[in-house]
C-alpha cells in the first residue's frame, strides 16, 4: 500500500538563523515570530491533508513546528505527535553557536562543501544517513502495523509520477488516492542527506526535469518535500518496495 510521506524538511525560523548562527544540536532555540508565522503558513498550506501519523525530531524548533501545523489541521486533533531522536539536525561539533559564515569558510578551506563538511566533534554524512535508514525502517514498521489491515492487499501499485515538480502547487498534488498521510519535522542538512539517499540509494523515482542540484540543496524554512513510498508485507515484516518524489523544496506556502 502507499504512504504519503509530507517532509516539513526545515523547521521554521529561529534567532540563529535570523542572525546567520549555526545551531545543530546544542542549541535548542524556541521558533522566532517570523518562524512562528512560517510553521502556521504550513499549517495552512497542509490543512486539508488527513494524516494519519506525526513524526517530529525531539528539538524544540521542530516540535513547535510540528504542533502549530497540528493545531491547523481538524484531521489531527486525536493523533499523538511521535518525537523521534533519529530526526534530530546533524551535529556540527565546534562550529555550533558559531557564524554560518565561518563554517562555510572552514569547509571551502577543507576543499568541502557546505552543509557536507564535518568540523571536529561534528556528525558525518555517513552517521546522518544511518539516522535516516533507522528512522525509515521504524516509520514503516510502525505505519504497516497500524495502518496494512484497511488495505487487505499484499500491495498496491504505484500511480504515475507527475510531469514536473512544480515549485508551487495544491497541497494534495500527487496524492489524491492516498490513504495513508504521514507528516515528518525535521531539519535541513538532516533532509539533505536523507534526499541523497532517497535518491542515489534507493533510486527514487524523480518527476520530469528535476535538478539535482537543486534536489540535493537546502531548503528553505518550513519547505516541503512529498514522497510516495509503496510497503509491501513480507513474512511479517513491511519493506518499501518503491519510493517517489512529487515535489520538493516547496515553499510558496511561505512566499503567500
Amino acid at each position: 500500500f502507499d504512504i504519503d510521506a509530507a517532509f516539513i524538511s526545515y523547521s521554521g525560523e529561529t534567532q540563529y538563523n535570523k542572525d546567520g548562527l549555526l545551531q545543530g544540536q546544542a542549541i535548542d532555540l524556541p521558533l522566532s515570530e517570523t518562524g512562528l508565522i512560517q510553521a502556521e503558513a504550513a499549517g495552512w498550506y497542509l490543512r486539508d491533508v488527513k494524516f494519519s501519523n506525526v513524526f517530529a525530531s525531539d528539538m524544540l524548533r521542530a516540535k513547535q513546528t510540528a504542533e502549530t501545523i497540528m493545531k491547523c489541521n481538524s484531521s489531527c486533533s486525536a493523533l499523538q505527535m511521535v518525537c523521534d531522536p533519529l530526526l534530530k539536525e546533524k551535529s556540527f561539533g565546534i562550529a555550533e553557536g558559531g557564524r554560518l559564515q565561518d563554517f562555510k569558510d572552514m569547509a571551502k578551506a577543507a576543499g568541502q562543501s557546505f552543509p557536507g563538511f564535518t568540523p571536529p566533534g561534528g556528525e558525518t554524512q555517513e552517521q546522518v544517513k544511518e539516522r535516516v535508514k533507522e528512522f525509515l525502517e521504524k516509520m514503516l514498521q510502525q505505519i504497516g502495523a497500524e495502518h496494512f489491515h484497511e488495505r487487505g492487499q499484499d500491495e498496491i501499485a504505484l500511480s504515475a509520477p507527475p510531469e514536473t515538480s512544480p515549485a508551487e502547487g495544491k497541497a494534495d498534488d500527487g496524492v489524491k488516492d492516498v490513504p495513508v498521510h504521514a507528516l515528518v519535522v525535521t531539519h535541513g542538512a538532516y533532509m539533505c542527506v536523507a534526499v541523497r539517499y532517497f535518491v542515489e540509494e534507493l533510486r527514487c523515482c524523480l518527476p520530469q526535469g528535476s535538478d539535482k542540484a537543486h534536489m540535493f540543496s537546502l531548503s528553505p524554512n518550513t519547505g516541503l518535500c512529498r514522497f510516495i513510498l509503496t510497503l509491501r508485507k513480507q513474512n511479517d515484516r513491511f519493506v518499501l518496495s518503491a519510493l517517489r518524489c512529487v515535489f520538493i523544496h516547496r515553499g510558496d506556502h511561505v512566499k503567500q
